[in-house]
């Protein structure tokens, strides 16, 4: 069992930026490929940004490429999220995702979600 628990949201305006944060349970993180979800409200879940296991490769939707860098420390059993030049779009709960296999395949564990409000 793995708890995510995302921390680093809140309201910025368009063209600044949000680092976020997610910490992990337990002695395994090393062995999960880690993610990065959001949600509007009305809209579905999208997928915004991975990272392999050994942090060596990373993926990212092309709406966020260039402006959002994912990161993970697996000394802390912790994964980031360093937004920039964040516009009204990006607004939405964003959810860290933990899986063993790879993110986009399918995602076994979720953390409970942080607020990213952009005002224009």
């Amino acid at each position: 069992q793995v708890q995510l628990v995302e921390s680093g949201g809140g309201l910025v305006q368009a063209g600044g930026s949000l680092s976020l944060s997610c910490a992990a349970s337990g002695r395994t993180f090393s062995s999960y490929a880690m993610g990065w979800f959001r949600q509007a409200p009305g809209k579905e879940r999208e997928f915004v940004a991975a990272i392999s296991r050994s942090g060596g490769s990373t993926y990212y939707a092309d709406s966020v490429k260039g402006r959002f860098t994912i990161s993970r420390d697996n000394a802390k059993n912790t994964v980031y999220l360093q937004m920039n030049s964040l516009k009204p779009e990006d607004t939405a709960v964003y959810y860290c995702a933990a899986s063993k296999k790879i993110v986009v395949a399918g995602v076994d564990y979720w953390g409970q979600g942080t607020q990213v409000t952009v005002s224009s």
